[in-house]
């Protein structure tokens, strides 16, 4: 399996969390966190950091205390295997903006759209919600459907 290391920051404070709405590529027209692909020359902490500037223009502090949890995702219609570290931070500088790539939106904790999500999601934020560790995989078929799922915190 060809292996991507991913991150994925979620922002949360105040009773609501930041999702963002992707406009284009892997995910597109689903609400997710902020995050990406981490490259050659960063840690897992510093992708995350770079991503969330880059998707909703925001600077945020992240450190490994921040790591919430990690996920792989594999699908049955390619031999990709992607690693997902989830980071969960409550403090920002800047101003919110949307990006070519996301339009981000604030929703309180009781009214997180699931239904215009991933389909994994309604299993771990919860958790994260309540800053609880965890850690997970999740298998798709070619239709984006959960066929298998493991999670636990």
């Amino acid at each position: 399996m060809d292996r991507k290391i991913l991150t994925l920051c979620i922002l949360h404070t105040e009773g609501r969390v930041l999702l963002g709405m992707k406009k284009r590529g892997f995910g597109q027209g689903l609400f997710n966190g902020f995050g990406g692909k981490v490259e050659a020359h960063e840690t897992p902490e510093e992708a995350a950091v770079r991503e969330m500037h880059e998707e909703s223009g925001v600077s945020v502090v992240i450190t490994a205390e921040h790591k919430m949890g990690i996920i792989e995702f594999s699908y049955m219609d390619t031999d990709e295997l992607h690693e997902v570290h989830i980071y969960k931070v409550e403090e920002f500088e800047g101003k919110i903006t949307e990006t070519d790539e996301m339009v981000p939106e604030w929703f309180p904790d009781t009214e997180i759209p699931y239904h215009q999500m991933w389909k994994d999601d309604p299993h771990w934020m919860p958790m994260l919600l309540e800053s609880k560790k965890f850690i997970g995989a999740f298998v798709f078929d070619a239709e984006k459907n959960i066929v298998k799922s493991e999670i636990s915190g």
